[in-house]
């Protein structure tokens, strides 16, 4: 198995030279604990992992104690299971501890987040990781907000790997999951199979007692059949036969734990007639390929999903783009009751830049139609861009982009 190198590493390891106690989340197996053992390595760093039960019972049971046996500079994986070491670490933070004494990971981004934000407010550098991005796949693994900008969209053409639009789809049916794009696996069915059995077994039973796998099994399919869709609750409550409420917390989970995530409609007082429900995403579109059972990424590419699961494989990459520089964004999607649909809308530096995203290599000019839209926002237009399977970047005009997706 090969190491692939991450874009996180640079902003890692330089806030671990700064803060006492670095939080690194996301969901499972995206490689967290890979990156930081691979950043430990040489160094007096030890590890310890929480899934051990002896270690989870001490750290639960005694988290004074389980600090002194294993103290700093220390590893402490999974740590979202042992949510008593918080405080503790906390005190030794505020009694002098020195900086990267605590590297923790979690892949309960949610609860993680809150629990940090009560005992470690100011004290830790929190990171979130996903899948692996086209730039740690096929780039130079350098990070940089993806940017409507002339120079930077060349400088990034120059830094990414070219593709056709066969090549796109087969990059969206493999996915980002860095235990099967390392070669440590083999097997993609296999592979994704035993993610979403262990993700249930492990995760799901943990935080809803009682729940019915095989049914919760179905729920995660029904998802990930309405990728890049309006969400409608209702609808996959309905595809496998529990109530909209039960669907809702089923939904929830998923967030919290990072198989999911939300794009929410643009919208301001001088916008009055937007729509108000989100959009739904899966953070890996291999998983989502897998669960909606296209067997070939040629036969995903033509089948019912290939426009939806393209636009979630663009929304995700450029929200790695920022993940992975330690940067956070504002992105929304647009669309109201006169039917005018903007597919991202990026608020970044105090304008509004909006993309569509489509299934074309030479997409209609009159598709940037619904741009003008936003100019009645409250926040000034700038530029914007159709993501398109185009294999080189072109332009309208300086403020009006077609891009490949492969250059996000």
């Amino acid at each position: 198995m090969k190491y692939i190198s991450r874009s996180l590493e640079k902003s890692v390891l330089k806030a671990a030279r700064e803060y006492s106690c670095i939080l690194l989340t996301g969901p499972r197996q995206v490689g967290k604990t890979t990156m930081l053992e691979h950043l430990m390595e040489g160094t007096s760093r030890t590890k310890v992992t929480l899934d051990d039960s002896e270690n989870r019972r001490l750290a639960k049971n005694d988290p004074e104690l389980f600090l002194e046996i294993h103290p700093a500079p220390v590893l402490i994986d999974e740590v979202q299971y042992a949510p008593e070491l918080f405080s503790y670490i906390k005190i030794r933070i505020d009694s002098g501890a020195a900086p990267g004494s605590y590297w923790l990971t979690g892949s309960r981004s949610f609860r993680l987040m809150e629990l940090a934000q009560e005992s470690l407010a100011g004290r830790a550098a929190i990171f979130h990781m996903s899948a692996l991005s086209q730039s740690e796949l096929y780039g130079t693994c350098e990070a940089e907000p993806f940017s409507l900008t002339l120079d930077r969209l060349k400088k990034r053409a120059g830094r990414l790997t070219p593709c056709s639009p066969a090549e796109i789809y087969e990059r969206i049916w493999n996915g980002g999951m860095p235990g099967y794009r390392s070669g440590k696996y083999s097997d993609r069915d296999l592979f994704y199979s035993s993610y979403v059995q262990s993700y249930i077994d492990r995760d799901v039973t943990d935080m809803i007692s009682g729940v019915d796998k095989l049914l919760f099994a179905d729920f995660v399919r029904s998802a990930a059949c309405r990728v890049a869709q309006l969400l409608n609750v209702h609808d996959i409550a309905m595809d496998v036969g529990v109530s909209d409420d039960t669907a809702k917390r089923w939904l929830l989970l998923l967030e919290r734990s990072g198989i999911i995530f939300y794009l929410r409609p643009y919208s301001n007082n001088l916008l009055k007639r937007t729509i108000k429900t989100p959009k739904m995403y899966f953070f890996d579109t291999g998983l989502a390929a897998y669960l909606t059972r296209y067997s070939t990424a040629d036969i995903l590419m033509n089948g019912a999903i290939n426009g939806p699961i393209l636009e979630n494989y663009a929304v995700s990459e450029i929200r790695k783009t920022w993940m992975n520089d330690a940067k956070e964004c504002l992105f929304h999607y647009y669309r109201d009751k006169d039917s005018n649909e903007i597919d991202l809308v990026i608020e970044s530096d105090g304008e509004l830049h909006p993309l569509e995203i489509k299934k074309s290599t030479n997409p209609a000019p009159e598709l940037f139609s619904s741009f003008k839209v936003l100019d009645n926002a409250s926040i000034p237009r700038g530029a914007g861009a159709i993501l398109c399977l185009r294999e080189t970047m072109s332009a309208i005009d300086r403020n009006t982009f077609i891009l490949p997706v492969w250059m996000i």
